[in-house]
C-alpha cells in the first residue's frame, strides 16, 4: 500500500495555498536550482517527507510552514503568474506542453453546429426544450478552458456498496471515512495524483479541506498521474442534499465508476435513474462489483454474469473483446482482490487523455436525442407542386375566374354581333339592353354576398394548404407553419373580392379581328340593297318609276337574306377569337389571384419550411449525419 498524506488547507481564509504548494512540488521535480531546494525544505512538512522524524522537528517545520506566507506571496505567486501567462502545463518529465482537450476536431464542429442550432431555434422552441443543449454547450466551454491533462473520475454507488473503502484502496490510505454508520460520506472528497487540477476541483465545488493527494503523485512516476478521483455521497442517501450533490457532480466529471455490491447490484433506483439514462455514456463508465469476498465459490461469476445481463438490458454497451463500452470489474476493496487490475485499467484510461472528449461527445449525443422530436420529421416535409396548384385553383374559384372568363367571351361575341349584325337586329338588341343588363358582364354582387362567399372559400383554401404544409413536421414547426398561413390569410378575402369587383366592371371594347371591316362593309352593302330595292318598289307604287318588280324585288331579297347570312357567318368566325379572349381574361384573373395568395400566404409558409429545412440540416450536422435527418 502506498503511503498517502492528506493535504488540506491550513487556514479557511487562504484558499490558494494548496495551488501554491502544488506548484512548489512540481518545481522540485523539474528544476534543481537553489530556490526550489529552499521550497522543498520549507514545504517538507506537507509532503510527508518528515513523517518518520521526531516530534520536535515536525513541530518546528510546521511552524516554519505556517510562517512562510510572505515567501509564498513572492516566489510562488510570481511563478503562478508566469505559468498562467504562458498558458502551459508542466509535463511528466518537466517539459512544458500546451493544455488542450481532444475535442478540437469533429466534436468541435458538432458543438459549433449545436450552438448555431440553438441560436436559430430560440424563436420556435421554448427554453425548456433547449435547456439540455444549452447546458451541454456551457459545460463544454467550461471544460475546454480547463486542463486537458487531467481526468476527473467519480466513485458513485448506493449505501453500503463500499465506495469509500474502494477509494481508500485506490489511493493507498484511509482518506475517506468508512464504517457502519449510514450515510458515511456526507460530502465529496477529492484525491488528485498530479498538480494543476485545482481549477477542475474548484469547478466541482469541493472545498480545500476535502482535497487529498497521494505521495506517489509528486514524483510523476505514478501510472495514475493525471487522475482526479472523487468519492461521492450515496446516490440513494436519505439526505436530500447528498443526492443533489451526486447529481450535480455526475454532470461535471469526465467519467464515473459505479460501485455495486452483491446485495444491491440489481437495485431499481440505480438502473432506472442512472444507468439506463446514461447508457450512451458507456465509454466513460466503469461498473465495479465490490465485496466479492462475501460470495462463496462460483457465486461471484454468477453475480457478475447477471450484472452484465442487467447492463445489457439497460442498453449499456460492455467494453469486452476490444469493443468500446463500459468496463466491468469484480473486486474486494477490503482484501485487495482485483484492485490492482482496476488500477491498471484506470491508469490506461487516464493515460489516453480522451475521457473529457468522450464525455462531451456522449452528452452531445444525449442532447441530440432529446432534441430529435423537435427536428426529425415524420415524413417528407415541404409543399409539392400539386399542393400549390390546388391552393391557387381554390383561390381562382373563390374569385370567380371561370365565370369572369365566360363573361368576357360573351362580351366579345356580343360586340361582334353588334358590329356585324343587321341594323334591325342591332335596334332590337338596343331596346333589349334598355330593359335588362347585358349578359356579357358580371353583375357586382352585394357586399354581404361577397364576404360570405369569398371568405369561406379562402379560409378553406388556406386551411387545406396549411395542413398539407404541416404534415410530417415536428409539432413546433407545424404550429409555426399554421400560424404563418393564418397571418397571411388576414385581408386575403378582401383583396380577392377587389380583384373580382374589377373584373366585373365595364371593360373597354374588345379588339377587332382583321375580317371585321370586310364583314361590316358587306353588311352595309346588304342594307343598301334592301333600302335601294325598297325605294324602287315604293317609286313604282306611287307611279314615279316605271313598273318593273323583278329588279327591286331581287335587290330587297338579296339584302334581306344576305344580312342575316353575313351575321351568321360573322358569329361562326367570332367563336374562336371570343373563346381565346375569354380564356385570356380568365388567365389574367387566375394569375392575379395566385399572385395575391402567393405574396400573402405561400411565401410566408415557404419561408417557414425553408427555415425548418435549414435547422434540420443543422441538426444533421449535430448528430454527425451528412444527410438530412427524417
Amino acid at each position: 500500500m502506498t503511503a498517502v498524506t492528506a493535504v488540506t488547507d491550513r487556514t479557511d481564509h487562504d484558499g490558494g495555498e494548496e495551488d501554491a504548494h502544488a506548484r512548489v512540488q512540481h518545481d522540485d521535480h523539474d528544476t534543481r536550482d537553489g530556490r526550489t531546494e529552499r521550497a522543498r525544505e520549507e514545504t517538507g512538512a506537507e509532503t510527508g517527507a518528515g513523517r518518520g522524524e521526531e516530534t520536535g522537528k515536525g513541530k518546528a517545520e510546521e511552524t516554519k510552514q505556517e510562517g512562510s506566507h510572505d515567501w509564498d506571496d513572492g516566489l510562488i505567486a510570481r511563478r503562478a503568474a508566469d505559468d498562467q501567462a504562458a498558458g502551459a502545463e508542466i509535463g511528466p518529465m518537466g517539459a512544458r506542453t500546451t493544455t488542450s482537450l481532444a475535442h478540437d476536431g469533429p466534436l468541435r464542429s458538432r458543438l459549433d453546429a449545436l450552438r448555431e442550432l440553438v441560436g436559430v431555434s430560440r424563436a420556435r422552441l421554448d427554453n425548456r426544450t433547449l435547456a439540455e443543449a444549452g447546458r451541454v454547450l456551457e459545460e463544454a466551454a467550461a471544460r475546454r478552458r480547463l486542463s486537458g491533462q487531467h481526468t476527473v473520475v467519480a466513485l458513485a454507488g448506493a449505501t453500503g456498496s463500499g465506495k469509500s473503502t474502494l477509494f481508500n484502496a485506490l489511493t493507498g490510505a484511509a482518506l475517506s471515512d468508512t464504517g457502519v454508520r449510514r450515510p458515511t460520506t456526507a460530502a465529496p472528497i477529492v484525491c488528485s495524483w498530479s498538480d494543476g487540477a485545482a481549477p477542475l476541483i474548484d469547478r466541482l465545488g469541493v472545498p480545500g479541506r476535502l482535497r487529498r493527494r497521494p505521495v506517489e503523485g509528486v514524483d510523476g512516476d505514478s501510472p495514475l498521474r493525471g487522475l482526479v478521483l472523487v468519492d461521492l455521497p450515496d446516490h440513494d442517501s436519505a439526505a436530500v442534499q447528498h443526492r443533489e450533490q451526486v447529481d450535480r457532480i455526475l454532470a461535471l466529471v469526465d467519467a464515473v465508476i459505479w460501485v455495486v455490491d452483491p446485495e444491491k447490484y440489481a437495485d431499481a433506483v440505480l438502473h432506472e435513474r442512472y444507468l439506463r439514462p446514461l447508457a450512451g455514456h458507456a465509454e466513460v463508465m466503469f461498473v465495479v462489483l465490490n465485496q466479492v469476498d462475501r460470495l462463496p465459490g462460483e457465486a461471484a461469476h454468477q453475480v457478475l454474469d447477471d450484472l452484465r445481463r442487467l447492463l445489457d438490458e439497460d442498453g449499456v454497451a460492455l467494453g469486452e473483446y476490444g469493443e468500446p463500452g463500459a468496463a466491468v470489474h469484480a473486486v474486494s476493496a477490503l482484501t485487495g482482490d482485483g484492485v490492482g487490475e482496476l488500477r491498471e485499467a484506470l491508469g490506461r484510461f487516464v493515460a489516453e487523455r480522451g475521457a473529457p472528449a468522450r464525455r462531451l461527445s456522449a452528452d452531445l449525443e444525449a442532447a441530440a436525442r432529446r432534441l430529435r422530436p423537435a427536428y426529425a420529421a415524420g415524413g417528407p416535409a415541404g409543399l409539392g407542386e400539386e399542393a400549390r396548384d390546388d391552393f391557387t385553383a381554390r383561390l381562382a374559384d373563390a374569385v370567380g375566374a371561370t365565370a369572369a372568363g365566360e363573361a368576357a367571351e360573351r362580351a366579345w361575341l356580343r360586340h361582334a354581333g353588334r358590329a356585324c349584325g343587321t341594323p334591325w337586329l342591332r335596334l332590337w338588341r338596343w331596346l333589349q339592353d334598355r330593359r335588362d343588363p347585358p349578359t356579357g358582364r358580371l353583375p357586382v354582387p352585394a357586399p354581404e354576398d361577397e364576404e360570405a362567399t369569398a371568405r369561406q372559400r379562402v379560409e378553406q383554401a388556406v386551411r387545406v394548404l396549411s395542413e398539407r404544409a404541416a404534415t410530417g413536421l415536428p409539432e413546433p414547426w407545424a404550429v409555426a407553419v399554421r400560424e404563418a398561413a393564418l397571418r397571411g390569410s388576414q385581408g386575403l378575402p378582401e383583396a380577392l373580392d377587389e380583384l373580382a369587383a374589377r373584373a366585373g366592371r365595364p371593360q373597354a371594347r374588345p379588339p377587332r379581328p382583321g375580317w371585321w371591316p370586310l364583314a361590316v362593309l358587306v353588311q352595309a352593302a346588304m342594307t343598301v340593297l334592301q333600302v335601294l330595292g325598297g325605294i324602287w318598289l315604293v317609286g313604282q307604287i306611287v307611279g314615279v318609276l316605271p313598273p318593273n318588280l323583278g329588279v327591286p324585288a331581287l335587290l330587297m331579297a338579296t339584302g334581306i337574306v344576305g344580312g342575316p347570312v353575313v351575321e351568321w357567318g360573322s358569329r361562326l368566325a367570332a367563336r374562336g377569337p371570343a373563346r381565346r379572349y375569354g380564356l385570356e381574361a380568365e388567365r389574367r384573373l387566375r394569375e392575379a389571384a395566385a399572385g395575391c395568395g402567393r405574396t400573402r400566404v405561400l411565401e410566408p409558409v415557404t419561408a417557414e419550411l425553408l427555415r425548418y429545412q435549414e435547422v434540420r440540416e443543422q441538426y444533421g450536422r449535430v448528430v454527425g449525419a451528412p444527410t438530412v435527418v427524417r
